[in-house]
């Protein structure tokens, strides 16, 4: 495997530049780290240990009442976090190599709806986007940000909150904060009202998957920018990639999941080496 640390990025984005005149249809898997130049955390640290306290499990928040009160006190303080982000150079450079023909097209396991404000038009949201909002009962479907004005209505006492902001919209919010939290239901059926993601502990929905293996099987190769693939739903493309032999580049300042499968990583920020490769 060829490795560019940060200090040698001309050198890999030359690299990578030749990469990509290799190969006529790349598929991008990106992940957290794409987006925290945009202002948004992520959840591991350059070793890909995770930080802080495990994220909400799906089957435990649809059982549990104190568990979606937490989500959603949490969500309605760290939300705006998210709603304020505006795609930064990495996502725009993924675009304009798209709009170029140099890659195919994204899957992507942030739920931050960045690419599609950048202008990535041949997208498969891996995990969903937490800017919709479902009903477990009747399926309707709402803007993320029209539930928020609900929260905040329902409950002033935490309207002027301040917490650390935690990834996908979470925040640090102390568990007494919550007891008289209002969380909000589904407007036409009174039904419980879930983002519309994959949670921790949830499968991705079957057509999502098949779509996203079609386009693992119709690319030469890939490029992972910003992920360090420890959760299985983004490494399964990388194990893909290299039982049909494919190659694999990275661009990502840590360790991967993937490292033995890379034929080429430039260990540095995506929102510094993709703009030098457009």
């Amino acid at each position: 495997m060829q490795i560019y640390s940060e200090h040698e990025a001309s050198a890999g984005v030359a690299a990578l530049d030749g990469f990509l005149a290799r190969h006529s249809k790349v598929l991008v898997l990106t992940g957290a780290g794409l987006s925290t130049a945009s202002g948004i955390p992520d959840y591991r640290d350059k070793d890909g240990v995770r930080r802080g306290r495990a994220p909400v499990q799906g089957p435990e928040f649809r059982r549990s009442d104190a568990v979606r009160r937490r989500y959603w006190a949490r969500s309605m303080v760290g939300y705006p976090t998210l709603a304020q982000a505006a795609p930064n150079d990495g996502h725009r450079a993924l675009a304009a190599l798209e709009h170029a023909g140099r890659v195919g097209g994204v899957i992507t396991q942030n739920v931050d709806g960045l690419h599609q404000r950048a202008g990535s038009r041949n997208l498969i949201e891996l995990h969903g986007n937490i800017h919709g909002v479902v009903c477990l009962a009747c399926q309707a479907q709402y803007a993320r940000a029209e539930i928020q004005h609900q929260l905040l209505r329902e409950n002033p006492q935490l309207a002027a909150a301040d917490a650390q902001p935690l990834p996908d919209g979470d925040a640090q919010l102390e568990p007494e904060a919550l007891e008289h939290f209002l969380v909000p239901h589904c407007a036409r059926c009174a039904g419980v009202l879930q983002p519309d993601v994959v949670f921790f502990g949830d499968t991705i929905p079957k057509p999502r998957t098949e779509a996203a293996l079609q386009a693992m099987a119709d690319a030469d190769a890939l490029l992972v920018v910003g992920s360090s693939l420890m959760v299985f739903s983004g490494f399964r493309f990388c194990k893909l990639a290299a039982e049909t032999g494919k190659p694999i580049a990275a661009i990502n300042a840590g360790v991967t999941r993937a490292d033995h499968l890379l034929s080429l990583k430039v260990a540095a920020s995506a929102e510094t080496v993709l703009p030098m490769l457009v």
